[in-house]
């Protein structure tokens, strides 16, 4: 995640222009191959093997070496000398920002402190958000301690990193009781816990996130990519209500629905977070325990 963030801030700052960024992101891409690739490539799993985890992945609150050791396809040291292989992604990036001759490290290293001290973080901070470990960076960006928050935002970015953008990053969260956007797709549940969960965004930045989640370019009017969008909450939803049900707590979805022309949603209070998934930008709202109303 701190790649993008720390991308982002350099355009910003006028230290890299966005064309240069993307070589950057480019050169880092070509170093860094997903784990199953590398599993392939390395003679550990066949690609029925490094297929099917990938699947069960979309219904599995896990990572790809953890299933794989699950499945016996892999050992727990292979896995971390996969992982080794793969590289840190903020270490591929700063490599190839100096590799191209863009930036030396030592400036590189001079904006990471201007960063960091523009934005509160603490050493801590900034040593999750180099793991990149979503699990660990998304709680910096809540403006709240309140654990069901803090553990629902943290299913949905892990799980949008997952199964659709592994290059994913979020903004600071915010309270509202009025969204309006284009289009909205959102999915409301009870039982021990109840809450309603909602993206919403422009059509064509919600669309680039269906196609990316689906793997299908045939997604091509709004009801096909509020559909994609309710098919991703309600799989992260149900893997956070799998989690729930391991402390016994019991929740029930409902229906996942959708709003294809202008949506207005109001709430007592929603707490969102900007998420930056596949070149464009969405909302991923929560409300916990007061209800979302949607309209046109």
């Amino acid at each position: 995640m701190l790649d993008r963030l720390i991308g982002t801030f350099l355009v910003e700052q006028g230290e890299l222009s966005k064309t240069q960024l993307m070589e950057a992101y480019r050169l880092q891409e070509s170093n860094r191959a997903k784990l199953g690739v590398i599993a392939v490539a390395e003679k550990l799993m066949s690609i029925a093997q490094a297929e099917q985890v990938n699947t069960l992945q979309t219904s599995m609150d896990k990572r790809f070496g953890d299933i794989a050791i699950e499945k016996g396809y892999l050992s727990k040291a292979q896995v971390e000398r996969l992982l080794e292989l793969q590289g840190n992604s903020y270490l591929a990036f700063l490599q190839a920002v100096v590799d191209l001759g863009f930036m030396t490290m030592e400036r590189l290293s001079e904006v990471e402190s201007d960063y960091q001290k523009r934005n509160g973080y603490t050493e801590s901070d900034m040593a999750a958000l180099k793991t990149g470990d979503v699990e660990q960076a998304v709680p910096i960006f809540l403006h709240t301690d309140d654990p069901v928050f803090k553990a629902m935002f943290s299913m949905g970015i892990k799980n949008m990193y997952r199964l659709v953008d592994n290059h994913v990053f979020v903004g600071n969260t915010y309270t509202a009781r009025v969204i309006k956007d284009e289009v909205l797709s959102y999915q409301r549940f009870h039982g021990d816990q109840s809450a309603v969960v909602a993206i919403s965004g422009k059509y064509e930045d919600v669309r680039k996130m269906a196609v990316a989640y689906t793997k299908e370019e045939f997604v091509e009017t709004r009801e096909d990519a509020l559909d994609a969008t309710c098919e991703l909450i309600n799989c992260i939803n149900g893997l956070y209500a799998t989690e729930q049900s391991k402390s016994d707590a019991k929740i029930e979805l409902e229906p996942p629905n959708f709003n294809v022309s202008f949506a207005e949603a109001t709430s007592d209070e929603m707490v969102v977070m900007p998420v930056y998934i596949c070149g464009g930008e969405v909302k991923y709202i929560i409300a916990i325990s007061k209800d979302i109303y949607v309209g046109s």
